[in-house]
């Protein structure tokens, strides 16, 4: 009772912020992700063991993250009939805690593991649904490319789809690392009691409908177009909740007018998720 399996980490184009849901990783609103392979995650979970035990890089995970480990095992178990427990490891090729969304490939790969290896064979919709039980936005991990998670108040109906297109491989991701450290968990608790917020959802959906559009019909401009517009008004709403936020560093400032005069050459370049080392989960 032993499989391994990858994933890859994801970038938030339209990123949800908030959750409508906490206890079931249910989102306020829609998010949109592209995948950032070739960097994976690749994770084994091996059953018959006397307690539930992780690993990530060789470290065992912390407190947060081992409760979420847990409750994405404890679903294969009661789906499998299984009653042990499990040894998970985990192994990034890719820095973690840059903005990359590397809770996403892990709670992906954790969720196609322990269902190989509880000898399920569950289907991609499903395998979606239970990789959101340990990160939202692994649910869009699991199915890869441009992906398109859908809220609902049913949790069976909070699953992503993939979104059809034509350039997802001509693509290329640069990360520009800015040295800072927070978890993002605060701010999707507190995201509700900023002003803003209710603005975003009021104007979240027709976002969302233009970048569908823009991904099928291989318009590359304006998805990231869009993406950088999200990545600033996801930062309005943060910095105006009860914490005041700022993840922008001088150095962030520097990147983002470095994209801009890029494009003023014509070099195609937009930037999202213009943020700090932080615990990406949207």
């Amino acid at each position: 009772m032993k499989a391994s399996a990858r994933a890859h980490p994801i970038q938030g184009l339209i990123k949800y912020h908030g959750l409508r849901n906490p206890a079931l990783n249910i989102p306020y609103h829609d998010s949109i992700s592209v995948c950032t392979a070739p960097s994976e995650t690749r994770t084994t979970v091996a059953f018959g063991h006397e307690i539930d035990t992780c690993c990530v890089n060789g470290s065992p995970i912390d407190d947060e993250g081992y409760e979420r480990v847990t409750t994405v095992l404890d679903l294969v178990r009661d789906c499998s009939g299984i009653n042990s427990h499990a040894r998970v490891v985990s192994e990034n090729n890719f820095e973690s805690n840059i903005g990359l969304g590397a809770s996403a490939s892990a709670f992906a790969a954790l969720a196609l593991a322990a269902t190989e290896a509880a000898g399920l064979d569950l289907p991609r919709k499903e395998l979606s649904r239970l990789a959101r039980c340990g990160s939202t936005s692994a649910a869009r991990s699991v199915t890869g490319g441009f992906s398109h998670l859908r809220t609902s108040e049913h949790a069976e109906d909070c699953v992503a789809e993939r979104i059809s297109n034509t350039f997802e491989e001509d693509i290329r991701i640069i990360v520009g690392v800015v040295p800072e450290y927070k978890r993002t968990s605060r701010a999707h608790m507190e995201t509700p009691q900023s002003h803003l917020f209710r603005g975003r959802l009021a104007h979240i959906h027709s976002e969302l409908a233009e970048m569908r559009d823009a991904i099928r019909s291989g318009d590359f401009g304006s998805t990231f177009e869009l993406a950088e517009r999200d990545s600033l008004n996801l930062l309005a709403v943060t910095m105006t909740g009860p914490d005041g936020w700022v993840y922008w560093q001088p150095e962030t400032l520097e990147l983002l007018q470095l994209a801009r005069q890029l494009r003023e050459t014509g070099i195609p370049v937009e930037y999202s998720r213009v943020s700090n080392r932080s615990r990406s989960d949207s």
